[in-house]
């Protein structure tokens, strides 16, 4: 059963990244474009139509209202030009992810809290 929801989030993910690919794309029909909009913006939104604070129901739009949108733009999106940009969204994710950059902001993070740190102690401890 983990194995069907890991592969399930695994094309979730790679369809959405076909999604905002062809969101670029100038084949794909206007509405698909603004179905697309409003999918992302509600996905990406802190408002939601259910909570997520209210146990279990909260996460039902989530689980629900997000997949159905993104399944709708698939439909509105002519097949060959979402084939083509599932393709590119596959060989995306079989890319190896570097880790070069990550460790670096992470460092420029840590840095910068323990400058604010030092000069915060500067300021008050004496």
């Amino acid at each position: 059963m983990f194995r069907n929801w890991k592969q399930w989030a695994r094309l979730l993910r790679r369809d959405t990244n076909a999604l905002y690919l062809a969101s670029k794309d100038p084949r794909v029909p206007l509405p698909a474009k603004i179905v697309a909009a409003f999918v992302a913006g509600y996905a990406l939104s802190p408002i939601d139509l259910i909570p997520d604070f209210i146990p279990v129901v909260g996460y039902l739009d989530d689980l629900i209202l997000v997949p159905m949108g993104i399944w709708l733009v698939i439909r509105l999106i002519p097949a060959n030009v979402m084939a083509e940009h599932r393709a590119l969204a596959e060989a995306a994710l079989e890319r190896p992810i570097g880790r070069t950059a990550a460790v670096a902001i992470v460092g420029l993070w840590v840095a910068g809290a323990t400058l604010c740190g030092w000069l915060l102690y500067r300021r008050y401890s004496g």
